[in-house]
């Protein structure tokens, strides 16, 4: 059971629950946190502590949307891009000071041969990927409107304003401002047509995935870390009625994060 720590000005600190990506150092750090600032279970925490990478993060996003409590990141990982600095220190006024960030999920819904209709939030993208050698081949309605007839790739993605200095990033999609209304829609690998380069859509699009010849050419659908195999199809929207909020130092904000970002060579 959690337990309150007073501070030397005689504040108590708010309910706090530490949690780790599992190496020894983030785990020895999270031990040390606890004796000074105390640790309360996930679900009576007024505070998420987050001690690991984006990997990490997005987990605890994902949990943390579940019970709407705000989550602040120190950066145990390799990049580390929603991840505050880390500091044993001052740990009660980082978090009164920090700048909030709330961000929204997209809802995957996918129907597959061998697990029927099934639904998943993204925080970052969906993304839709060949499953064996051969290319895919997608069809991409948006809004009940056929507008692309065939995209032969190797997938496609559709990302947040988050996510889009992710993997969509990576896969030469634009970085989004992070409360710009729009999402991403993103190629991977497009072989036909072959200059095609993605779309930007609005955040209240809804956006349909057909796969050509599934039997031949399967497709696997992913919403962040939760995986369908050999879809028929995949729709996607934004869920506004979920949401998730994140915490930063000043100074350091998403939206100066996604921002920078833009301008880095």
């Amino acid at each position: 059971m959690g337990r309150t720590i007073v501070t030397a000005t005689g504040q108590a600190n708010r309910q706090i629950c530490f949690v780790t990506n599992d190496t020894p150092d983030a785990d020895a750090a999270a031990s040390r946190l606890r004796a000074r600032y105390g640790d309360y279970p996930f679900d009576e925490a007024q505070i998420i502590v987050a001690l690991g990478g984006d990997g990490l993060m997005l987990q605890t996003l994902h949990r943390a949307m579940k019970s709407d409590v705000p989550v602040y990141g120190m950066n145990f990982g390799s990049v580390g891009f929603m991840m505050n600095a880390f500091s044993e220190d001052r740990l009660c006024e980082r978090l009164e000071a920090a700048q909030s960030t709330r961000i929204y999920p997209l809802s995957m819904t996918v129907v597959s041969q061998a697990e029927g209709t099934r639904t998943a939030l993204a925080l970052n993208e969906v993304s839709l990927f060949r499953s064996t050698y051969q290319a895919a081949k997608l069809q991409i309605i948006v809004d009940g409107e056929v507008r692309l007839e065939e995209l032969v790739c190797d997938g496609v993605l559709l990302s947040t304003p988050a996510g889009s200095t992710a993997y969509n990033l990576s896969a030469h999609g634009p970085i989004l401002p992070i409360e710009a209304q729009l999402l991403a829609l993103t190629p991977i690998s497009p072989f036909r047509p072959r200059r095609w380069r993605g779309a930007i859509l609005s955040n209240r699009a809804a956006v349909r995935f057909i796969t050509r010849e599934p039997g031949k050419r399967p497709v696997s659908a992913v919403a962040d870390n939760v995986e369908f195999h050999n879809v028929q199809e995949v729709t996607v929207k934004e869920d506004r009625t979920h949401g998730v909020t994140l915490l930063f130092d000043p100074g350091t904000s998403l939206e100066e994060r996604v921002l920078t970002e833009q301008f880095r060579f």
